[in-house]
C-alpha cells in the first residue's frame, strides 16, 4: 500500500519502540521519514533497521535550542511537514511520596514543554493541511498505580491536543490527535 506516497514526516523518539514501528510503517506506506531519537545506541539500530535514506537525527527533548533546530532542519530536508508523530517521552513510575522535584520537573521538560515547544517552532514548516499525532497515552484517562507524574503530562498532552485544535485547525490547517496506548513493552517501561 502507498497511502502516505509524497508526504514528509518527522517521528520524534522514532528509535525505539513505538516510535520506530511507525518509522517503519510510515516508510512501508510510502512516506518520506526522518526520526529522532537520543541515546547513540538506539540511533544505531534505527539507522540499521530503516536504511541509509532515512535521516536519523539525535535531539535531546529536554533542550529547547536543540528542539528549535531540528525544525530548521526539518523545514530544510522537507522544506514543509505534512505529517508530524509526537512521540518522544519518558515515564516514571514511583509512589507519590518518592518523587523529587528533579524527577518531577525531567518528567514535565521532556513531556509537556519539548511537545509544546517543538510544536512552536515546527508551525512554520508545517503544510496546509497537516496533522499532529501526539503521544498521549491512557495513563492520561485512568487511575494507575504510581503512574501519578506521568499521568498528569500525559493528560497536559491531551489538553493541548484540544487547545491546538481550537487555535491553529482554521488559521493553519493544522489538525491534531492524540493517541493513547496501554502498556506496550518497550525501552520507556525498562
Amino acid at each position: 500500500m502507498n497511502r502516505l506516497a509524497g508526504k514528509r514526516a518527522l517521528i520524534t523518539g522514532g528509535t525505539s519502540g513505538i516510535g520506530l514501528e511507525t518509522a517503519r510503517r510510515f516508510l512501508a506506506e510510502g512516506a518520506d521519514v526522518l526520526v529522532t531519537g537520543v541515546t547513540p545506541a538506539s540511533i544505531d539500530k534505527a539507522r540499521q533497521v530503516l536504511g541509509d535514506k532515512v535521516p536519523v537525527v539525535q535531539a535531546d527533548a529536554r533542550d529547547l535550542d536543540a528542539q528549535r533546530a531540528l525544525a530548521e532542519r526539518v523545514g530544510e530536508h522537507f522544506g514543509e511537514l505534512d505529517v508530524v508523530f509526537l512521540n518522544a517521552g519518558v515515564s516514571d513510575w514511583r509512589p507519590f511520596e518518592d518523587h523529587t522535584e528533579d524527577s518531577f520537573d525531567r518528567l514535565f521538560d521532556i513531556n509537556v514543554k519539548s511537545v509544546f515547544f517543538l510544536t512552536q517552532a515546527l508551525v512554520p514548516v508545517l503544510a496546509n493541511p497537516s496533522s499532529v499525532i501526539l503521544n498521549a497515552s491512557n495513563s492520561a484517562h485512568g487511575g494507575y498505580g504510581h503512574s501519578n507524574a506521568y499521568a498528569a503530562t500525559k493528560a497536559a498532552v491531551s489538553s493541548l491536543m484540544r487547545s491546538w485544535n481550537a487555535d491553529l485547525l482554521r488559521s493553519h490547517g493544522i489538525r491534531f490527535n492524540a493517541v493513547s496506548p496501554g502498556p506496550v513493552n518497550t525501552p520507556l517501561y525498562s
